[in-house]
């Protein structure tokens, strides 16, 4: 069975974007190590999974990093393992999804995941989309989260974890940490 996995990048106060909103994300110490860090933890991936914000920020990025001749490796590597992964996207507003390999799934969130996880494939992974998240939290669906920790304290904006109603018991699988002070969390449910 596939797991599904989030993948969020936080501040040491716990926030997962700044009092700016959903692109207030520069305080990330987003280095190297944190670069092979995301493909490492992306290598065992083939689905992507996201709500609507997420989804049109992505899309309204991503595709023309393929063909810009000022893009990093990083970047063109990303863009080009986005572009082939399946793309589920999770929105009651949306009416067509329209990037490659993307399809748009409108209700029954819970039994999508579980269909998801019961496919043939690599992880499922929640790529940033944290408002998203929060609610499959709330379903308890998550199987792993894999937190990237920046050591900076920024006062205020999304919390990383949010409406939670039960406890959720975890077990730390990896940690490390990098030369920038940034530590990286992977933590396993039902443990």
């Amino acid at each position: 069975m596939r797991k599904l996995v989030l993948f969020l990048h936080s501040s040491l106060d716990g926030f997962v974007e700044g009092p700016g909103g959903e692109m207030d994300i520069g305080w990330a110490a987003y280095d190297a190590d944190l670069e092979s860090q995301a493909q490492e933890i992306l290598s065992t991936a083939d689905t992507v999974v996201w709500g609507r914000g997420t989804y049109q920020m992505m899309h309204g990025y991503w595709p023309s990093v393929l063909s810009d001749p000022t893009a990093s490796q990083h970047e063109r590597d990303h863009a080009q393992w986005i572009d082939k992964a399946s793309k589920v996207v999770f929105s009651t507003t949306l009416d067509k999804v329209e990037w490659n390999n993307s399809r748009l799934v409108k209700e029954n969130v819970a039994e999508e995941i579980e269909n998801l996880k019961r496919q043939e494939g690599g992880d499922i992974v929640i790529l940033g989309s944290p408002r998203f998240a929060h609610y499959l939290m709330q379903l308890g669906v998550i199987d792993e989260y894999k937190i990237t920790v920046s050591p900076v304290l920024i006062g205020s904006g999304l919390p990383l974890f949010q409406g939670i109603q039960e406890r959720i018991n975890l077990k730390l699988i990896e940690n490390k940490t990098f030369d920038s002070g940034a530590i990286v969390l992977i933590y396993r449910t039902g443990e």
